[in-house]
């Protein structure tokens, strides 16, 4: 595959303020996942290395408005979010935190070498503090309105109601979240990281030497490049946080984007006390980062400017960085609760934790955004999973029990059909193999449900059911050859289904290797691990040289995918059992109905904030100019559409003057009859206009609200008509 001798793959520390949704899973954890199988599967020695990043602002937020210390906060969300990657198979050779020791320890030995060999500077500037709460405030510590839609609470970062990005300067009354009072501007000094300064540098890395990454990569790196890079904060004040390791920064804390991705080295080294620097610091070793778009210039622009003014670690060999997944045509929201949520998703799909990591794949934003939704979740799982890949192995091991007791049956010679079908899969395997190893996973699992399509065509082709009533013979081999091919499933999903690829494992009564636990420091076998339980699935020899393997029974490799005899005769299979079940429609309708209660809700909020909009004052009139204006009540004796409009009622009303008909434009919030008997207000000596053939002698007084619905003005108590009101 490469020249390296060992493969180091992290995953964008997910941040521990909520938990895990699909768009974190489809975005980086699911892809390195498979990835990660792959090479185990295939002998490699692999790190996975993740944990979560547990300081910022929006952490101290989170426990202010929930009464608690951020410490609470973290320790909350670290354990859902470890538990949520677990149970979908997810398995990390470690995954820690960086409130840990090791992390603190090693991420301000970081800063301080930094510090001591100059490669910062140190600028002076002016922030909002807080003169009660005694203490600088983040942007989101700060509210005021905006100044584009008026919402009242918008923060000193964006407004959520408009998405507006906005600065403090720019908030109207802005105020301290903190205490309520208005912040002042007080100076204070931090550290810089001068980017500019590693321009050229990244410029040849990345832009001359990795035109290979994807497109979104390389593009937003170019960007960025080629505008000019900025010196970047170190350094923030805040109390919460890894505390910056010099004499007089008190109050100080290292800056969660320069903390977070020390975290990588950090936790490598706290699973690997002795070891850890041959997996950062030898040229020997792969580096391979897996995030989602939004982090592409912390992994590719900043964290190698950091690693390369520190000096002696490697640098990322590939960032391969997906796009944004939306739910059901609507960007997912923590804030507005419009996500699934893995924890969630396990609870109420027990036992389908393989369908959600398949149809993520399948579905991959890997060059675009893309939608997930419940209907193709429903269809890809029944007529793909259920009837393809599972309907193909059923077939084949309940036959081999209904006519051979359950041993591999004998192979004949070999007719057309069979040798067409066996001659696929090396192919498939190829192209599954150079797939994962360029980052196309949504190709390469076509590719592994392109043998299962093979297998379901070919037992539907050849009818071992109709053949074995005159020829028992042909009916062995063909399931001889469905049984190999079953085999074959078994290594070629282990990457994307893991679950599933061990029940059949379990069925075909084999093993997969499963090599070497970095952490335990010993050889494993596959009756120690399951998808999901901690000992992450290796296929290294042991340190003292033990093969993978050794155990008795058949052991399947990843080489032995698409040899035509993975399952020697007389091998005895177990008892068939589903690999997937059927989702059916009231599981689905449970799911979109959240989603419409949520959307409900949504829109009414936005209804509601839409009608208490104000439109601003017109301009100043005199008062000889409101005296021009004859308002007068009026009672409607008649009401009737207008012919071929839609908008358009035509009243009859007597204004104590006389009776005339006026035409109005608000049939959409009243009908006919609703208007006949109303007492109402009218502009009396607005100059007659006719309206679709009608002389409209008048105008009536209406209330227009934000989100444009209009209601009549009429008076709290009966009037005669004709009042004058002024």
């Amino acid at each position: 595959m490469s020249d390296f001798k060992r493969t180091l793959v992290t995953c964008a520390l997910p941040y521990a303020n909520g938990p895990v949704h699909i768009g974190h899973l489809a975005g980086a954890y699911v892809p390195a996942d498979i990835y990660v199988r792959y090479l185990r599967m295939k002998g490699e020695d692999v790190l996975f290395i993740c944990g979560s990043d547990e300081h910022g602002v929006p952490i101290t937020i989170k426990a202010r408005e929930q009464g608690c210390s951020p410490q609470d906060i973290v320790d909350k969300y670290h354990r859902v979010m470890k538990d949520a990657f677990s149970s979908l198979g997810i398995n990390f050779d470690i995954y820690s935190r960086t409130s840990s020791a090791v992390h603190c320890e090693h991420a301000s030995a970081f800063f301080r070498k930094l510090y001591d060999e100059g490669k910062f500077i140190t600028r002076e500037s002016e922030q909002y503090y807080d003169p009660e709460a005694k203490t600088f405030l983040a942007d989101r510590y700060i509210v005021g309105t905006c100044p584009k839609c008026g919402n009242p609470d918008a923060y000193g970062d964006q407004c959520e109601k408009c998405g507006s990005t906005l600065s403090p300067e720019e908030l109207i009354d802005p105020r301290s979240k903190l205490s309520g009072a208005q912040p002042i501007k007080k100076k204070t000094s931090h550290w810089y990281l001068p980017l500019q300064d590693y321009e050229k540098w990244l410029s040849e890395w990345i832009l001359d030497g990795h035109k290979e990454w994807r497109t979104n990569v390389y593009g937003q790196c170019k960007s960025w490049i080629d505008g000019g890079l900025q010196p970047r904060a170190v350094s923030r004040d805040l109390d919460w946080g890894v505390p910056v390791p010099v004499e007089g920064a008190e109050g100080k804390v290292l800056y969660v984007w320069f903390d977070a991705p020390i975290g990588y080295i950090s936790n490598t080294k706290e699973l690997l006390p002795q070891s850890w620097e041959k997996w950062w610091k030898s040229e020997d070793t792969k580096l391979v980062h897996f995030i989602g778009k939004d982090n592409i210039v912390f992994h590719c622009i900043v964290f190698p400017s950091m690693l390369k003014a520190h000096g002696g670690y490697i640098l990322p060999e590939n960032v391969p960085a997906n796009e944004f997944l939306n739910l059901e045509g609507d960007k997912i929201s923590t804030s507005r609760g419009w996500a699934v949520w893995a924890h969630e998703y396990v609870k109420d799909f027990p036992g389908k934790e393989d369908v959600l990591r398949y149809v993520l794949t399948a579905n991959a934003p890997e060059t675009k955004d893309n939608d997930f939704s419940w209907k193709d979740f429903q269809t890809r799982n029944n007529s793909e999973l259920v009837a393809i890949f599972g309907n193909f192995v059923n077939r084949a091991v309940v036959l081999t029990h209904k006519y051979f007791g359950g041993a591999v049956p004998e192979r004949g010679e070999l007719q057309d059909v069979d040798r067409e079908v066996l001659d696929e899969i090396p192919a498939l395997k190829a192209s599954l193999a150079r797939n994962i190893e360029t980052y196309k996973f949504r190709e390469a699992l076509r590719d592994a449900m392109g043998i299962a399509r093979a297998g379901n065509k070919y037992i539907s082709d050849t009818e071992p059911w109709k053949v074995a009533k005159t020829d028992m013979a042909r009916c062995a081999t063909i399931l001889n050859v469905s049984l190999q091919i079953c085999a074959d499933l078994a290594i070629a999903f282990e990457p994307f289904t893991p679950f599933a690829a061990e029940r059949l494992r379990r069925m075909l009564g084999v093993s997969l290797c499963a090599g070497f636990d970095h952490r335990a420091g010993e050889a494993v076998t596959e009756n120690t691990y399951r998808p999901g339980e901690g000992a992450a699935l290796h296929t290294t020899p042991a340190a003292d040289g033990t093969a993978c393997g050794s155990a008795a029974g058949v052991v399947l490799t990843w080489e032995m995918l698409g040899s035509d005899s993975l399952l020697p005769v007389g091998h005895r299979i177990g008892e068939a059992e589903l690999l997937f079940a059927k989702v059916e429609d009231d599981a689905i309708d449970a799911q979109l109905a959240r989603l419409a209660a949520i959307r409900a809700e949504r829109e009414a909020k936005a209804a509601a904030e839409a009608a208490k909009a104000v439109a601003p004052q017109k301009e100043e009139c005199t008062f000889e100019d409101f005296e021009k204006m004859d308002i007068r009540t009026a009672t409607v004796l008649a009401a009737e559409r207008v012919p071929k409009t839609d908008k358009l009622l035509k009243l009859t009303i007597d204004t104590g003057i006389d009776k005339r008909e006026i035409v109005s434009g608000i049939a959409e919030f009243y009908a006919p009859e609703d208007m006949v008997g109303k007492q109402i207000c009218i502009l009396a000596n607005l100059k007659p206009r006719v309206i679709r053939g009608i002389e409209s002698h008048g105008m009536i007084l209406m209330a227009k609200q934000g989100d444009g619905t209009m209601r009549f003005i009429t008076p709290q108590e009966a009037l005669s008509n004709g009042a004058q009101i002024g």
